[in-house]
């Protein structure tokens, strides 16, 4: 969930009182919010630059620094200004603001016109202008903080990160996917002249001074010198590989930008800007079209005509064109059953209004004929987040109060599901054949799933993370293995046999899935002694099929399960020669082995160790067969 940092007197003179931290505590979870933690600038400081108590220079009295937990979708909230407004409103002390565009002609719009080639990489994009506005050194911080923010969320690609393995095509691991959907550019408007135009061109005919930097550089020489930026190298993989980069020019071929990356020098904004000129670009429109409501909304509060916003006119390559940013408000109608059933509550129509005002949602009884009640909403363009009744539903609950909800009891009958069931069985099997059962991580470094097991990455296995917090946790585990050895290696002081299982999930990519990667139940067993234990392992192999009833067949017949020798290319894990796979109904679903001595050497285990790892859920599938 994302966090926003404000400062408390700042925040407490915006609402119109003070609170002690408790009362500002239940205020914050009266509105769905969380008041996550009480700090000050000098200790986030320390914290993020790893310092001691006294590494840090300032005053003495230090400003106090409330971190509040947004709901994920409630993007208006991701910023002082909307959190204010939205706190005052929910309290009563203003009214729902009434956004709007200028009134001005359509051929006095200023106009950005797309190029066809921008097809090729980032097709969209969608413009405002925010006039006659006036920044202070908190609003101005808050307005550069809020485009971070939504380039952390809604910008984000989240489905692209199970792909991140793809070093191939991004050049680098550990890649981070914001700007990939969305990317924010703001410019001080009185610096540039349109109309604008943006283009895809290759990189070596873009040329501009980029932000924070003195010297021209060449777009492709621009992406080679940002390679070595902390921030923005994470979001060159975007466009290096394409043959054409996205630019914005003004009238007079002056550069805006080269998104995703960064903005030209010649139209930063600042303190003294008074004209802000936006633009975003984007893979997904829908998207653009949210985040410039955001933008604009949060912060033509500081425009001379307060809630104003001058719209731009984008046209397209084919001559279409459109005109944004559309502020205008959606309504739906609600059954009013519809609102209090889901919820479980008894309010008439008037108490359902009161509440959903508070929560920006203008709404009023419907006039239509039917016979049941209903509620028509009006949902502002911050709203992005309401789609549907049960949006509305959940609203009014926030507004209500979760507290005052009266508890019900509902009869519910279940049960555990299948693969919750075999894995439980099968561990209570493994324990009593005289094995221990241990818990490692999920996530693990690169070099022990793919150089510590002799194999080699294919790029289609293996899911990393993207920014890992450290190498220990920079991919998904494949195998269980590595977890199993380090457990040995922890405790080789123990003594001998060690006999341990694991009964837990790996993570595949897999094209299939929408998320790009799925999750399969494995169990693993190992056994560590001054021998092998060979003899162990395929035993309880044969213990495992017994009471999955799966009988032993002759190899080729697809009526059971058999085992094989692993030809010599295959898991490499393993000493050839004592390795073998267990195949059933002609599927591959596990093997075993005599652990080759070079991984127990990378893992730093002296004693000879014998595995084993089954699918659970192909026993499963195959039991329903």
């Amino acid at each position: 969930m994302p966090k926003i940092s404000v400062g408390r007197d700042r925040l407490f003179k915006s609402l119109g009182r003070t609170y002690t931290e408790d009362e500002f505590d239940d205020f914050c979870s009266a509105y769905g919010l969380e008041l996550d933690e009480v700090t000050t600038e000098k200790a986030i400081i320390r914290k993020e630059k790893h310092l001691g108590n006294d590494d840090v220079e300032g005053e003495e009295e230090e400003e106090v620094i409330y971190k509040i937990e947004i709901g994920a979708n409630r993007y208006d909230l991701l910023c002082f200004e909307g959190l204010v407004q939205a706190l005052r409103i929910f309290q009563g002390l203003d009214e729902i603001p009434n956004y709007r565009v200028s009134n001005i002609p359509r051929d006095s719009m200023l106009k950005m016109h797309v190029k066809p080639e921008t097809c090729e990489i980032r097709p969209y994009v969608v413009c405002a202008v925010l006039r006659d506005i006036t920044f202070d050194e908190a609003s101005f911080k808050s307005f550069i903080d809020l485009q971070d923010k939504l380039h952390q969320n809604i910008c984000d690609d989240i489905n692209a990160i199970p792909n991140c393995h793809q070093e191939s095509s991004c050049g680098r691991s550990g890649v981070t996917w914001r700007r990939t959907l969305v990317a924010i550019g703001t410019h001080d408007l009185d610096k540039i002249e349109g109309p604008f135009t943006y283009e895809a061109l290759p990189p070596t005919e873009i040329n501009f001074v980029p932000l924070k930097q003195a010297n021209s550089f060449r777009a492709d020489e621009l992406m080679k010198f940002y390679e070595s930026d902390v921030k923005l190298k994470k979001f060159l993989h975007i466009i290096e590989n394409s043959p054409v980069f996205p630019v914005i020019y003004d009238h007079n071929r002056t550069v805006l930008s080269m998104p995703p990356i960064i903005n030209g020098a010649h139209s930063a904004i600042s303190l003294e800007t008074k004209n802000v000129f936006i633009e975003c670009t984007a893979t997904d429109l829908t998207k653009a079209k949210i985040v410039l409501n955001t933008m604009v909304t949060m912060f033509s509060v500081y425009c001379e005509r307060k809630f104003e916003v001058e719209s731009v006119e984008v046209i397209s390559s084919d001559g279409n064109s459109s005109v944004y940013p559309d502020l205008s408000a959606s309504t739906m109608e609600v059954p009013l059953s519809k609102i209090t059933g889901r919820i479980g509550v008894s309010a008439d129509a008037n108490q359902v209004i009161s509440l959903l005002n508070k929560m920006q949602l203008q709404a009023k009884q419907s006039m239509s004929s039917t016979e049941e009640c209903s509620i028509n909403v009006s949902v502002p363009p911050t709203r992005s987040d309401i789609l549907a009744a049960c949006d509305v539903a959940e609203d009014f609950a926030i507004a209500y109060g979760f507290n005052d909800i009266p508890r019900t009891t509902r009869l519910v009958s279940g049960k555990q599901q299948t693969l919750s069931q075999i894995s439980d069985s099968i561990r209570l099997e493994v324990a009593h054949a005289g094995f221990t059962e241990v818990l490692t991580w999920i996530l693990c470094s690169y070099k022990e799933i793919f150089p510590m097991l002799n194999r080699k990455d294919d790029k289609s296995t293996a899911v990393l993370i993207g920014n890992p917090r450290s190498a220990d946790f920079e991919v998904t585990r494949t195998t269980l293995m590595p977890g199993l050895l380090k457990t040995v290696r922890e405790n080789n002081y123990h003594p001998k046999p060690i006999k341990i299982f694991e009964v837990g999930d790996v993570v595949l990519l897999d094209g299939m899935k929408d998320v790009g990667a799925t999750n399969r139940r494995h169990l693993a067993a190992l056994y560590c002694d001054d021998k092998s234990g060979f003899e162990e392992i395929h035993t309880l192999v044969l213990r495992i099929m017994e009471i999955m009833d799966k009988p032993c067949v002759p190899i080729g017949d697809s009526t059971g399960y058999y085992i094989t020798e692993t030809n010599k290319e295959d898991d490499p894990e393993f000493l050839q020669g004592r390795k073998g796979s267990i195949t059933l109904n002609g599927k591959c679903v596990g093997r075993f082995g005599i652990v080759h001595p070079e991984v127990l050497s990378n893992f730093d285990i002296d004693f000879p160790c014998s595995y084993m790892e089954l699918d659970i859920e192909y026993l499963i599938v195959d039991s329903k067969k």
